[in-house]
């Protein structure tokens, strides 16, 4: 495969009514990388889940705020980088319950991160307290 990188920028505000466009976003450029029908869907689920996490837990469903979603797709690889300037949080104060004890009390909540880093390759949360807050996850294409 020749060597390319296209970019793409998405600018919404923090409503979850948008979320169904940047599913949109998001599969346009799964499908321009190549992925399958059931990993695009996962890729999707992710970000879904990262930019509904933005609205709800940075924003507090401030409608005038703005979600930012970043993407790069090569030859290698999609990333994908969901930007905001809510409030921040440490991914590592976050308890991982045991989710055969979530499943049985039908909890919701609490499975953000974690279902993102088993769809994704790579995720990283950086947090720039008064500027910005950075989730950065990459899906590495089959070749």
């Amino acid at each position: 495969m020749e060597n390319f990188e296209r970019r793409f920028l998405l600018h919404v505000p923090s409503s979850t009514e948008n979320l169904a466009l940047i599913r949109d976003f998001v599969a346009n450029i799964g499908k321009q990388a190549g992925l399958a029908e059931t990993e695009l869907s996962m890729v999707e689920l992710a970000v879904d889940e990262a930019c509904a996490n933005v609205i709800e837990h940075a924003y507090g469903l401030d409608r005038t705020k703005e979600v930012i979603v970043r993407a790069k797709l090569d030859a290698e690889c999609i990333t994908i980088e969901v930007v905001d300037t809510g409030k921040g949080f440490d991914p590592n104060s976050v308890v991982q319950e045991d989710l055969k004890r979530l499943v049985e009390e039908r909890k919701s909540g609490g499975l953000g991160m974690r279902m993102m880093k088993l769809i994704m390759d790579e995720v990283e949360y950086q947090m720039k307290p008064g500027e910005r807050n950075e989730l950065r996850m990459v899906k590495r294409l089959k070749k």
